[in-house]
């Protein structure tokens, strides 16, 4: 039933038979036995059929909530017993929002001087992504914005605010200022992150407030992106001080503070709403409230 459930999340998600095959590591109609299976051991029709996937029946939305839940307890209870047997261990996947990607190797590195025996793998992904992902059981936890939309049910730590800085070369006339004003970064050429992602939302937002409107020259998803322009020369970028500050080290960087309005959003660890929790991952909102507890904001 297990390995039928998780099935039936992986179509679920990925929307196409094919694909949610290759996800599970079984072939299409191996899939499709399985989920035939579950509809008749449940007595009701979970998937909309036609020459291709169509969606899931009203049935099948409700069943795929027992899902998600059934089978985020079963691998609790399994971590459970192994962490009885053999101490903390394994492989805890993060995703990340791209702003606090340097972050996370204070996390793992703290976590992983006490609990060397887990291994982690992080992936970048968009605030909505993280969601999606925790919802589906395709990650143990993120590192996301906590105020600024909503999140849903889920478990969450504050770990540090943002707050927000124009990235500039040492050379560029502006990059004497003390400060600047939102309003300020209307007629500069600016490479911002795109649309999808929170980070420019929250640009937006403020850009707003101030009265004006981010017309960016460049886009892009990667933070690298967007600094490798700005030592280009002639171009501009918003980070969080906190993203900026590993570019700022070899001083062809400054990062001026914006103000008016003055803006900040929290940043932090977020889980499954869900208890328990397994053992690694209840050890890792613990790293997480620590770190928060120790950082100056």
């Amino acid at each position: 039933m297990i390995d039928k459930l998780e099935m039936f999340i992986a179509l679920a998600r990925e929307q196409h038979f094919g694909r949610a095959a290759e996800a599970c590591g079984v072939t299409q109609p191996s899939l499709s036995g399985a989920i035939k299976q579950l509809e008749d051991q449940l007595g009701v029709m979970l998937v909309w059929r036609g020459s291709r996937f169509q969606g899931l029946t009203p049935e099948g939305q409700r069943v795929l909530e027992w899902a998600r839940q059934i089978v985020g307890d079963t691998r609790t209870m399994r971590e459970e017993m192994r962490a009885a047997k053999l101490g903390l261990s394994g492989n805890l996947r993060l995703a990340v929002i791209p702003t606090a990607l340097t972050l996370v190797s204070a996390l793992t590195t703290q976590f992983s001087r006490r609990h060397p025996n887990v291994r982690f793998t992080v992936r970048s992904s968009t605030s909505i992504e993280i969601l999606a992902m925790l919802e589906n059981l395709q990650i143990d936890a993120g590192i996301s914005y906590l105020d600024n939309e909503p999140l849903g049910r889920v478990t969450t730590v504050p770990i540090y605010a943002e707050r927000y800085t124009l990235v500039l070369r040492a050379d560029d006339p502006l990059a004497g200022r003390n400060s600047l004003r939102w309003a300020d970064l209307a007629d500069l050429p600016l490479c911002l992150l795109t649309p999808d992602m929170q980070n420019r939302r929250i640009i937006n937002l403020h850009m707003a407030e101030a009265g004006v409107s981010a017309v960016p020259m460049v886009e892009a998803s990667s933070v690298i992106v967007l600094i490798s322009h700005v030592l280009a020369g002639g171009w501009a970028t918003v980070l969080p001080l906190k993203a900026a500050e590993i570019f700022l080290k070899g001083g062809d960087l400054v990062a001026v503070p914006l103000t008016e309005p003055e803006a900040s959003h929290a940043v932090g660890l977020i889980a499954p709403y869900r208890e328990p929790h397994t053992p690694v991952l209840a050890a890792l909102l613990q790293q997480a409230q620590t770190m928060a507890e120790v950082r100056v904001v």
